[in-house]
């Protein structure tokens, strides 16, 4: 096997320069028959060599720190090595000098970081920028915020949800029924339960339990069992009045005769929730673990003037499917397989929620999954990773029955929707809710 060739230059003559002969190094191109200048790359200290540019037989492009006809000096001004920190450019000065500048560089500095070296990190949340009662944390060069639910996004800006239908009007007012209730402007005004709707509009516009009702309570029944993930409360004022619950309890039943309180996991005594601190703010609690139940009541325990309510019933109804066939299984586990969802009219999306089931006692689920979407149905763009730019592949479910929530970094307008499993656990068992959200 014929060896490569070695070209060999003499760096006698100074420890900064080299001696390069073209007539030697053609010489040696001849003997071994080569007919490419860079078939051995002469560019030293990670040089790259380059044919066919302008008149000469090659050129090096040198890495950084370096220069010379074959890279074989060392850079040196004020910018090399880069005196600036944290991905901040370094600029040369002009000759003529900025009146403001005592050195020879300036460094331009990434968002969130200042300094004459940039060297300081900016506190990325003295400006506040999470909303809706979201957490800041100062990240090197920028921040992330904590958000409760049911709000996502960079800033906690956005409201995503599934609502069970107290605001929409999906539950009716036969559902809504309550221990008591006040009636005033000599009975011309009656605040009855069926007016405890979230953001309800109005003079009369909320749910307010009679003065002489010590044990107050209010209830819906949502007609069958269903899984509810927490609840959304607001006050409202009475003549100018603020009123609104402080605390309260959740009690839940499937027969709407046997009650249980709720209590977090693990404990042992009820769960007093934190409810509202002044009358048209909203308030949203979590229920961990999620309540299973058809009948839903807030008992409240300390009330603001008297107990006021409007309120929200967070629920998932394509999750949590129950019965022998509760969830989509394809033919076959391949990644070529998809689930789509036709939304009919393009919406704001924001994030998906996955689970999966169980088969014959067995635990399936899609544990990583890609996801496409299009406003035609025929030309599909992939969802993509903010920072590598490739298409993004969801963390997903690890067992068969938790609600795994993933938001969408950069929300989108589409009408159809495609989840493509990626990876799965026994066979590709998905069930699934979109998210959608209002500014």
């Amino acid at each position: 096997m014929p060896q490569p060739p070695f070209i060999c230059f003499n760096l006698s003559r100074s420890p900064n320069s080299a001696v390069f002969s073209e007539e030697i190094y053609n010489q040696k191109r001849s003997e071994n028959k080569r007919s490419d200048y860079c078939e051995v790359n002469v560019c030293l200290n990670g040089g790259t060599c380059v044919t066919r540019v302008g008149d000469a037989p090659f050129i090096c492009i040198c890495a950084d720190g370096f220069t010379g006809d074959l890279c074989n000096a060392t850079e040196s001004g004020p910018c090399i090595p880069n005196p600036c920190k944290n991905d901040a450019v370094c600029e040369v000065i002009s000759s003529s000098r900025r009146g403001d500048v005592f050195s020879d560089y300036v460094c331009k500095c990434q968002p969130g970081f200042d300094g004459v070296h940039c060297q300081n990190n900016v506190n990325d949340c003295a400006p506040q920028p999470c909303q809706n009662g979201g957490t800041c944390q100062d990240l090197d060069g920028d921040y992330t915020c904590r958000c409760p639910s049911p709000y996502v996004g960079k800033r906690c800006q956005l409201r995503c949800i599934s609502l069970l239908g107290m605001e929409g009007g999906g539950i009716a007012e036969s559902q809504i029924s309550a221990s008591s209730v006040h009636y005033a402007m000599l009975g011309l005004q009656r605040w009855g339960p069926e007016l405890a709707r979230l953001n309800n509009k109005g003079i009369v516009n909320a749910w307010t339990a009679a003065a002489h009702d010590k044990n107050p309570w209010i209830e819906v029944n949502m007609q069958r069992k269903m899984r509810l993930t927490g609840i959304i409360t607001q006050g409202a004022s009475r003549m100018g009045t603020a009123e609104y619950i402080k605390a309260f309890k959740v009690l839940y039943s499937f027969d709407g005769k046997s009650y249980t309180a709720f209590r977090a996991e693990g404990q042992r005594r009820d769960k007093v929730f934190v409810g509202n601190v002044d009358n048209d703010g909203t308030k949203t609690n979590l229920f961990d673990p999620p309540i299973v139940a058809q009948y839903i009541r807030i008992v409240p325990m300390v009330c603001r003037k008297a107990c006021t309510l409007r309120m929200e019933l967070p629920h998932y109804a394509r999750l949590d499917k129950q019965g022998k066939t509760n969830a989509w299984v394809p033919a076959t586990n391949s990644q070529s397989e998809w689930l789509q969802v036709d939304l009919q009219t393009p919406k704001r999306l924001t994030g998906i929620i996955t689970q999966g089931a169980k088969d014959f006692g067995v635990v399936q689920f899609v544990s990583a999954f890609k996801v496409a979407y299009s406003d035609d149905g025929k030309s599909w763009s992939v969802v993509k990773d903010e920072k590598t730019k490739m298409d993004k592949i969801f963390e997903g479910n690890a067992d068969n029955n938790v609600h795994k929530r993933n938001v969408f970094d950069a929300p989108f307008y589409a009408r159809f929707v495609r989840v493509i499993p990626w990876e799965w656990h026994e066979r590709i068992t998905l069930r699934l809710e979109l998210l959608g959200c209002e500014d």
